[in-house]
């Protein structure tokens, strides 16, 4: 059974396209990680640090973030994910797979080549 969409207030993610900023997140089977779907910034920051804590914690090697119905990932948003690939052990990765272009342009331009972040070419 999965776990219904979270969002930054922990209500169920509004169906409006005009409504408060957002971020629905869905566990991926068998525990590999979760897909997001909204955006990052200020009103959802505590839902992206939960999910990210969660690929610290959570032990496996490789924890994907589906990203490809998020639209946009601020840039405190980037640093939180890239403090928590530092927050890795060696050899543990978080996978970003199809994160929004912004993203990849701020982790390339701030953090390049961070180990513990992944980001498959399609």
């Amino acid at each position: 059974m999965q776990s219904p969409e979270r969002t930054a207030a922990g209500a169920p993610a509004p169906a409006s396209a005009t409504a408060a900023p957002h971020l629905a997140v869905r566990p991926l089977p068998e525990g590999r990680g979760v897909t997001l779907a909204g955006e990052v910034g200020l009103a959802t920051r505590a839902v992206w640090t939960d999910v990210l804590a969660e690929a610290v914690e959570g032990g496996r090697s490789a924890y994907v973030l589906e990203l490809s119905e998020v639209a946009f990932v601020d840039v405190a948003g980037a640093e939180a994910l890239a403090a928590a690939a530092r927050r890795l052990e060696t050899g543990r990765r978080i996978v970003l797979h199809d994160p929004p272009r912004t993203l990849s342009r701020v982790l390339e331009m701030y953090w390049p080549g961070l180990p513990g972040i992944e980001v498959p070419t399609p």
